[in-house]
């Protein structure tokens, strides 16, 4: 099932509750589309970076073998958002100092030191290098997202259409601007035509645009994108797993599947016995709440599976599911 997933998109966002194991299984798939003859793009979004960890390599912003299969590969990154921040404003004020007058370059500044630290400014700046990976992905085959906790998972996800509808409203603004800007030009100069200054601020905000549009619409095509959640067979993960799915639909989301991660045995002993059964409870639960969604179940490890070695464990077993 698993497999069959992966091999039917272009795309695929890892969720769910901090702590299930999302890096593991974004590892252990993307390791198995790469076993199955896949090239395979491996971006971490969380925070936390916990992703060159579990591969034991150091990892940055931008891509880096990890491994390599006799048919596929698997190239891995980490979404560096300060970076990404850092790149942006430098282009804005760069090309604010080209246009603006020099007595105005210190508020420009102040500005753009305000708008840097802004709510919502570090999403964004995911958002589009996510955009941009996309756009440039042409050589992989899939693109597996290991995604930061549900709540910023969401609040990510229904951003392209915030602010693709920003950037048009922009757009529209100085459309605005430019023909009262041309009417008083031609009133004063009938005769004269005077280039706009700000072309390059139209192109900008018309690339950002097209990337957050394209990426909005890439995210809501259930044939290229897919989305995974990944849980365990607990009340508050199962809880928080159902709430999700719920929030996907709402932003046009399609679910393509339920990973429930760590199932204890059924055979080993009293105890586990008697957790196996409580997990059995929730996953029931899951089932009934979701009939139609393809859900795979993963067992408990001794240890959580790390480095190449323990990857390859985990994409044999994904494969099998």
């Amino acid at each position: 099932m698993l497999l069959d997933i992966a091999r039917d998109h272009r795309c695929l966002f890892v969720g769910g509750k901090g702590g299930t194991g999302k890096t593991t299984v974004s590892s252990g798939l993307a390791m198995a589309r790469a076993d199955d003859g896949g090239r395979v793009l491996l971006v971490s979004t969380d925070p936390a970076h916990n992703l060159g960890d579990i591969w034991g390599q150091e990892l940055a912003d931008e891509p880096r073998r990890v491994h390599t299969g006799e048919r596929g590969f698997v190239d891995a990154l980490e979404v560096d958002p300060e970076a990404t921040i850092d790149a942006h404003f430098a282009s804005v004020e760069r090309m604010m100092t080209r246009m603006l007058p020099e007595s105005t370059h210190r508020a420009a500044r102040v500005h753009l030191a305000s708008a840097r630290s802004a709510p919502g400014s570090h999403e964004s700046a995911v958002l589009e290098r996510i955009a941009t990976i996309l756009a440039e992905a042409a050589d992989y085959d899939l693109v597996v997202v290991d995604t930061a906790p549900t709540g910023h998972t969401l609040h990510l996800l229904a951003l392209p259409e915030r602010l693709t509808d920003w950037a048009e409203t922009l757009l529209s603004n100085r459309d605005r601007s430019e023909r009262f800007a041309a009417a008083a030009r031609h009133l004063v100069s009938p005769k004269e035509e005077t280039p706009t200054p700000d072309a390059e601020l139209r192109q900008r905000l018309q690339a950002r645009r097209d990337r957050f549009a394209a990426l909005r619409r890439s995210i809501s095509d259930s044939r290229q994108t897919g989305f995974l959640i990944v849980t365990i067979a607990e009340q508050l993960p199962v809880a928080e797993t159902l709430g999700l799915v719920t929030d996907l639909g709402g932003i046009g989301i399609e679910l393509s599947g339920i990973v429930v991660n760590r199932r204890s045995p059924a055979d080993a002993g009293e105890f586990l016995a008697d957790r196996r059964q409580r997990e059995d409870e929730h996953v029931s639960r899951l089932r009934s709440a979701v009939p139609t969604v393809p859900l795979a179940q993963l067992p408990l490890t001794a240890t959580e599976p790390t480095g190449v070695g323990g990857i390859t464990g985990l994409a044999a077993l994904l494969a099998e599911r």
